[in-house]
């Protein structure tokens, strides 16, 4: 059976009966909602009860003519049809009462969709009631259930009139940071986790004050799924773990939510505290660090990739390479404090620091944007753009500029640290030559002229022709040589 077969074919022959200007029949969908009503109903007793007399399974053509209101629900003048006939109250009934979880999830998603109509969405966020019951939702074992509430709330989220409600509500409870590290630290389902990593990035998006508790959460424990009535006490989760489990869970099948995970760990990265999560965590960061550098090394802007490929990517590059951008810089200012508390120069031994293929893959990223760069030239001297076109370059153009800052900031700083040995090991594995090198500084100077006149000073020890022919391409450089 379909998930969501057709809507009726039309009931609203009499006249006065059709809902608005649609072809639906109001007669029909009352119907309806009076049957859902019977559903619930602790007097009505049929095989398909629970023995505490609620019903756990829907009837074949309930469930049939329930999905055609949720398909159309989608519809303006169908929703305040809804919304005036009292069916969010319904719905609350169904999710205080109902056993069928099926059931459940086909109401929340009427109401999502009902939410997206901005009248209809505020009178939803205002009522106190409702909005602690859809709440308790995230908390459900049912998968289908909790990626209809957590599109219903993102929903909400994303309407600048009610999200402050919102926001407030979840600061308020919990239990919802529980429930969502619960589902992105245990599910598989990859449609659940992207659309809880969004409802996340929103909110983190909207409110650091709310960022920085659950960055500090993970010490209290409360309610959370359960498959009965019975309260279950959740483990002691942190935030950072949690995220990283569920990077991992979409990396391979969904973009877009990869694209999501990263962006919350850029987020995280905007406050001292949670490039403190990261960093500090048992492992010392290197869970983080090494999917990062997984991605960069070995999924992102390869070398058998076209260079257009940064601009499919640009965002989660930049993501990426922002948190590692703030790891690097925490860790280099504690081995800068250790090396002053023991008053000895101690070397970088943080295991991320000094790799040559990152290295080479922040110069790769570089001469791929080059490569962007050249050929928006040549479109641009082909052909005259729209107004939108010219637009949606200069937005393009901003998100590259906004990678390439990152990239470079990155690279410069991990130059300046780069030993002999280090540089010895970049020229023989590929990651450095003249054609590299030319790359990072074409980028790097003038702005990060010091830690290119650093580097230059380690390449002569290792490879002084190369350093010879690098000055030369670059004057500025051996003047201050």
């Amino acid at each position: 059976m379909d998930r969501n077969p057709s809507p009726p074919s039309s009931e609203a022959e009499e006249e006065g009966d059709a809902v608005g200007n649609t072809v639906y029949s109001k007669h029909w969908l009352f119907s309806i909602l009076t049957r859902l009503i019977e559903v619930i109903s602790p007097e009505k007793t049929e095989p398909t009860v629970s023995p505490e007399g609620i019903q756990t399974e829907l009837d074949e053509e309930m469930e049939n003519d329930i999905c055609k209101v949720w398909d159309m629900s989608m519809d303006e003048d169908v929703a305040l049809f809804l919304q005036e006939f009292n069916a969010p109250d319904i719905f609350m009934g169904v999710f205080a009462k109902s056993k069928c979880p099926r059931l459940t999830e086909i109401c929340v998603g009427i109401l999502g969709n009902m939410a997206c109509f901005q009248d209809i969405c505020m009178s939803i966020s205002k009522d106190e009631n409702l909005g602690q019951v859809l709440l308790q939702r995230l908390c459900d074992s049912d998968s289908p259930t909790l990626l209809e509430t957590s599109r219903l709330l993102l929903t909400c989220l994303s309407q600048p009139e009610v999200a402050s409600v919102w926001v407030e509500r979840i600061r308020e409870n919990p239990s919802v940071y529980d429930c969502v590290c619960f589902i992105m630290s245990s599910s598989t389902n990859v449609e659940l986790l992207v659309k809880v990593g969004e409802v996340v990035d929103k909110l983190f998006d909207l409110d650091e004050e709310l960022m920085l508790n659950w960055i500090k959460n993970g010490t209290c424990r409360s309610v959370g799924p359960s498959v009965d009535d019975s309260p279950e006490e959740l483990p002691d989760f942190k935030i950072v773990p949690c995220i990283l489990e569920a990077a991992k869970q979409v990396r391979s099948d969904n973009p877009e939510g990869l694209d999501v995970y990263m962006h919350i760990l850029q987020l995280l990265t905007t406050v001292d505290e949670g490039i403190q999560a990261i960093v500090q965590a048992p492992d010392g960061g290197k869970e983080t660090w090494s999917l990062l550098y997984d991605l960069i090394c070995h999924e992102l802007c390869q070398p058998d990739d076209p260079p257009i490929i940064v601009q499919e990517q640009k965002t989660v590059l930049a993501s990426i390479l922002s948190v590692l951008s703030a790891m690097f810089a925490s860790q280099s200012e504690q081995e800068y404090i250790k090396m002053r508390k023991s008053n000895v120069k101690l070397p970088f031994s943080c295991y991320f620091i000094l790799d040559m293929p990152l290295i080479g893959s922040l110069i790769r990223i570089l001469q791929y944007m080059e490569g962007c760069g050249k050929r928006s030239v040549d479109n641009s001297k082909d052909s005259e753009q729209q107004e939108t076109g010219r637009a949606d370059l200069n937005e393009e153009d901003f998100h590259l500029k906004i990678l390439k800052d990152i990239c470079c900031e990155l690279l410069s700083n991990m130059l300046q640290e780069l030993t002999k040995e280090n540089t010895l090991e970049g020229l023989h594995q590929g990651h450095l030559n003249e054609q590299t090198c030319s790359c990072a500084f074409q980028n790097l100077l003038p702005l990060y002229f010091t830690s290119v006149e650093s580097f230059l000073e380690v390449l002569r020890e290792a490879d002084q022709t190369l350093a010879d022919n690098l000055e030369k391409r670059f004057p500025s450089l051996k003047v201050h040589a």
